[in-house]
């Protein structure tokens, strides 16, 4: 029996793909959408259909309310009603400040901001006349503790952390629960393209002297997705292996 429906944006890659392999193995169908990579998107979407997964993989730029909104039926029509969602779709576009253009700010904040309000948008009113669901949006210490040179991810971010607190005071009386679950570290291609030098500087602030890996995360997701998590709404866990800004 499905443990329910499993909806993941930016689940072709990095954190999103672990959590799309982690809500399978936890025994839910699941729908992913990404923006470019088809092909690690095929690849997925085969691999879980069989291990018997039913698998949803579907193209859908999450700045596009529309779009988001034709991926949620697609998904209710094929799947059944969304019960948790993940947003884990992100960039980056680091830049100091003073020399930052306008569209490296904009792009950030659409992708990573907008693109949280399109996907909550549209499975938050489902979830609450069905009075259950969980939704989980993927932050990050930058948004907490702020990065030198990253002014547009750290406002993308910081203001994922607020408008998650503030959903789940929305909604937590229809018996839906946001959390948000803020990364250090994590071993993707994001965290690749760093300089090395940059990266291992960044390690020796970090308690357990190593980066973290996307299936670290998404266990973390995976428990904030199931009822042992029952009574956590509102809140921001931070898995980051003791990085203190």
């Amino acid at each position: 029996m499905s443990a329910g429906v499993a909806l993941i944006s930016g689940g072709a890659r990095g954190i999103g793909r672990a959590c799309v392999r982690q809500l399978a193995q936890d025994g839910y169908d699941v729908s992913f959408c990404y923006r470019a990579d088809e092909r690690a998107a095929t690849e997925l979407e085969k691999e879980l259909g069989e291990e018997g997964t039913r698998v949803l993989a579907m193209r859908a730029d999450v700045t596009d309310g529309a779009a988001v909104r034709e991926w949620v039926s697609r998904t209710e029509r094929e799947l059944g009603p969304v019960t948790t969602a993940v947003t884990a779709a992100g960039i980056t576009a680091d830049t100091p400040l003073a020399t930052m253009p306008d569209d490296k700010w904009t792009s950030v904040l659409r992708t990573n901001l907008d693109g949280v309000f399109t996907v909550c948008r549209a499975v938050a009113f489902p979830m609450m006349k069905r009075r259950a669901g969980s939704i989980t949006t993927v932050s990050s210490v930058t948004g907490i503790y702020g990065n030198a040179g990253q002014t547009n991810y750290a406002a993308s971010k910081a203001g994922i952390i607020g408008f998650t607190k503030s959903l789940a005071r929305e909604a937590g009386r229809f018996g839906v629960r946001a959390n948000v679950v803020a990364p250090g570290l994590i071993d993707t291609d994001m965290s690749d393209a760093m300089p090395e030098k940059a990266r291992n500087h960044l390690i020796e602030s970090i308690a357990l002297r190593r980066a973290g890996s996307p299936e670290e995360v998404a266990e973390l997701v995976g428990f904030l997705a199931s009822e042992r998590a029952g009574y956590i709404t509102g809140s921001v866990l931070e898995i980051h292996g003791g990085y203190g800004g």
